[in-house]
């Protein structure tokens, strides 16, 4: 990745570690999966000979479930259900924590800028404490304050704080409290300008702003990914920020919603967080990848139809006929499922029908090169059609008519969904396997199985 932005004229990659950075003064924050200090330095020494800044991101308000789950940091939690935010009336605690893993980051990177997140804090003024200061004072003061102390961490470490846009739109007051070496990084991954309140406010502000865009964002999961949304997304977002004279632009990549369900042995006894929505691997998204650093060397918009074609005969070895052919295929009837229905103008079994004809179409076109990644688009189009089928069965199963004489039927589809499944997922493992650790892609299989094994495991036992 990092040959491929320095090949496309880009200058910066912002690493958001999460649970993968190896704090020293902090061990229990590592997962499992984290780099070693060794690895960081070999990764941001390399990018730096590549021409490329390496920016960590580290929250320090929202998101920080990594480590308001152990019990260390208990006392700083907003609330002892949800572990994604900290208590900014905890202001001792924090500075002292987020000192640290500032300090930690920012020896470990020679960037000038530290990403300090601060996004989508859904409990501001949840617990006692910040709801009085909110009746009191107001949620901008109480946001500003604590974000000032964050800024102000990284300020003495000489570094600029990075930030998200989307609280301080909401709160505009909040500014005034924010020194202005701060650069606001105004996301937008498909929606108008004031989705998340004032805009004209934070470009009247002085502050430097940059926009960011998305490959990989809700709702896309394991079983659908938007094409259409994110490619729209380029071609309407990049334009409009170069309008507005934006001094930078980041392309977001999200495997996870952010949002995690978390496992309880008691009252309070945290067991695990389980991400609520997980999506496709960064390898199947070389295409979109593509589109953004195209149109960040053009000031037209990405005529999106053209790039598409255009990719499938470079990349694939298609004609125009098969890039068009693919292109439909891919971009077909993007509806989410919930509770046995579609959210889109289709019925479940139109859904179906839609993506079956899809996966058919995809696998039909027989690419010249580049057939490894072509099988990503397969994978995908196979994983959508048994998910499908699997939500048909589950509709059914859950219909007031559903009567015994039909479980041997629907269990028996059901084995079918399971044992093609079982293809399916090896199949993910193979293309997969050079970019992720196998116990991540077993966790990946196992998702994807869990709930049609229940439901076969629920209906074979009533027969």
């Amino acid at each position: 990745m990092v040959t491929k932005l320095k090949e496309a004229g880009m200058n910066t990659l912002i690493m958001e570690y999460e649970a993968t950075f190896p704090f020293e003064k902090h061990p229990l924050i590592a997962s499992r999966y984290a780099y070693t200090k060794e690895e960081i330095k070999d990764l941001v020494s390399f990018c730096g000979q590549q021409g490329i800044d390496v920016i960590p991101l580290q929250q320090s308000f929202g998101h920080v479930e990594y480590v308001l789950r152990n019990s260390r940091y208990a006392g700083q939690r907003e609330d002892n259900k949800d572990f994604a935010q900290v208590c900014p009336s905890k202001e001792a605690e924090n500075v002292a924590l987020f000192t640290d893993l500032f300090t930690e980051m920012a020896a470990a990177h020679p960037s000038k800028y530290i990403h300090i997140g601060a996004d989508e804090t859904r409990l501001l003024g949840h617990c006692p404490i910040c709801k009085a200061r909110v009746e009191k004072e107001g949620v901008s003061k109480l946001y500003g304050e604590h974000i000032k102390l964050m800024c102000d961490i990284v300020i003495k470490l000489g570094k600029i704080p990075l930030m998200w846009a989307d609280i301080a739109l909401k709160y505009p007051d909040a500014l005034q409290y924010l020194p202005k070496q701060v650069v606001f990084v105004d996301w937008n991954y498909g929606w108008k300008l004031d989705r998340f309140g004032d805009h004209e406010k934070l470009m009247k502000s002085g502050f430097e702003i940059w926009g960011a865009a998305a490959l990989r964002s809700s709702p896309d999961n394991y079983n659908l990914t938007v094409w259409q949304k994110h490619f729209e997304n380029i071609r309407d977002f990049l334009p409009a920020a170069r309008k507005l004279g934006y001094k930078g632009m980041i392309m977001t990549s999200w495997s996870t919603s952010g949002i995690y369900s978390p496992s309880f042995e008691s009252a309070y006894d945290l067991v695990d967080l389980y991400a609520v929505r997980r999506v496709y691997p960064i390898t199947a998204f070389n295409m979109l990848t593509d589109a953004f650093l195209e149109s960040m060397h053009t000031t037209k918009a990405l005529d999106i139809d053209n790039f598409v074609v255009n990719y499938g005969v470079r990349n694939y070895g298609f004609d125009k006929t098969s890039a068009l052919a693919f292109w439909k295929a891919l971009k077909a009837a993007p509806y989410e499922v919930g509770t046995g229905k579609v959210i889109g103008p289709l019925s479940l079994q139109q859904l179906a029908d839609s993506a079956a004809a899809s996966a058919a179409t995809i696998r039909s076109l027989m690419p010249k090169k580049n057939k490894a990644e072509y099988e990503h688009y397969i994978l995908m189009a196979d994983t959508r059609m048994q998910y499908l089928n699997f939500q048909m069965l589950e509709k059914e199963a859950n219909g007031k008519d559903f009567r015994p004489a039909q479980i041997p039927a629907v269990t028996r589809q059901l084995a079918a969904i399971i044992e093609s499944t079982k293809a399916i997922n090896q199949r993910y493992i193979e293309l997969n396997k050079d970019v992720f650790y196998p116990s991540e892609l077993e966790l990946d299989n196992e998702s994807r199985l869990l709930k049609v094994q229940m439901l076969y495991d629920r209906l074979s036992k009533t027969r």
